[in-house]
């Protein structure tokens, strides 16, 4: 197959998919929408298409490094700004697509990477089959905060040929934003799924009163609410420490934790490689995900799969993973003491946490295999070809 994916190449999730194709022996082509660091990689040719300011981010080495402030902001003004660069960021793409004469563009989610395919393929007399990802905050955060974004992401659901999600929510969500239910969809992990032999349990369950949150600085996870709730919790668990992936030197991390007072208890980490990640998570009783937007965290699957015992947010599509009191516990974003009395709860809970890491190994290896659904989307990748788009 010849294959083009649209997509911001530095993430890891890309990465997977990159790496799988080209392994696979397939003519693997990549449109970045940011300048990326392809060692390691051997792609037939790669194009850089920056849209929606991402040049002025090139050197960054990966996504979510700014402060919450900083993130919120520009998140703000890439959806009203944004959708404005499309035009003229379509004519490279454009060129490029019919310069490599792909059969496939997978765009690695709607906004900017789908809207930027869709609105190349404007001005394709004959143009590839269309694949679009949804990430996890692409319907429910983006879609509907400004006009554009509510147009564009129309047009890339009337343009897609099929559609791959990570929970059955972003399924039916699409469908909603003119996604015909003719066109073939399938649910798998965003990043492929979990690689068992990076993501696996500690030789013996961690005894110490420790939670992890991967989640970084993201404009749609309460850190705020998280930080809030650490004291409620180290009133009646003092001995519990709290771990924060990709918040080291964090302003507004550094300043909740002299406003609540509790710089003893938790430590703020830097951001890890992919493949570090594994042994990060073999050392928490518990992850916390406290998002408001969210569709299948990858952290979450990956920590499930190490052993973590979930506690997240109460989403539609967290609930497609966690049933609560069984093999996790969810909460209410929005309240702090919702958020403790959780983690309260899974700490006390010796037994609820070693059922749960038994029935998440089983749901991880059973639903989140990365070979597994790799060879799925394989299969959804020949069948899309064979059913090309008129």
């Amino acid at each position: 197959m010849r294959l083009l994916f649209v997509t911001d190449a530095r993430s890891p999730i890309s990465k997977n998919w990159i790496r799988h194709f080209i392994e696979r022996g397939d003519e693997v082509f990549v449109a970045s929408t940011f300048e990326w660091d392809e060692e390691g990689f051997s792609p037939r040719q790669t194009e850089f298409t920056p849209v929606a300011f991402s040049a002025a981010k090139k050197r960054a080495s990966a996504p979510s490094r700014a402060s919450s402030r900083t993130l919120s902001l520009r998140t703000k003004i890439r959806q009203w700004l944004g959708p404005a660069t499309l035009p003229a960021a379509a004519l490279k793409l454009r060129a490029f697509i019919q310069k490599v004469q792909p059969d496939l563009v997978h765009a690695m989610r709607v906004p900017y990477e789908g809207m930027l395919t869709a609105a190349a393929f404007d001005g394709l007399a004959i143009r590839p089959s269309f694949l679009i990802s949804i990430w996890g905050n692409d319907f429910t955060l983006h879609a509907p905060s400004t006009p554009l974004m509510k147009y564009y992401t129309r047009k890339v659901m009337r343009k897609a040929d099929a559609l791959h999600a990570d929970a059955e929510r972003d399924v039916k969500l699409a469908h909603e934003w003119g996604l015909s239910v003719e066109k073939p969809a399938l649910v798998a992990p965003g990043n492929g799924g979990i690689r068992s032999g990076v993501f696996y349990p500690p030789p013996e369950p961690v005894k110490h009163p420790i939670i992890i949150n991967p989640r970084g600085v993201r404009p749609y996870v309460r850190n705020d609410l998280f930080f809030k709730a650490i004291p409620l919790v180290l009133m009646k668990q003092p001995e519990a420490k709290f771990r924060c992936v990709g918040m080291q030197n964090e302003p507004q991390a550094i300043k909740w934790l002299k406003e609540f007072q509790i710089e003893k208890a938790v430590e703020l980490l830097p951001s890890f490689p992919h493949e570090k990640m594994g042994e990060v998570f073999r050392g928490a009783q518990i992850v916390i995900s406290p998002s408001i937007h969210d569709g299948t965290p990858n952290t979450l699957l990956e920590a499930m799969a190490c052993g973590c015992f979930p506690v997240a947010g109460d989403l539609e599509s967290i609930r497609e993973w966690i049933t609560h009191g069984r093999n996790g516990l969810l909460f209410n974003a929005n309240d702090p003491q919702s958020i403790a009395d959780s983690i309260l709860l899974g700490l006390a809970r010796e037994d609820l946490r070693s059922d749960a890491a038994g029935l998440n190994r089983a749901i991880i290896s059973a639903r989140a295999d990365y070979n597994v659904n790799m060879k799925r989307m394989e299969a959804f990748y020949n069948a899309l070809l064979q059913n090309p788009a008129v």
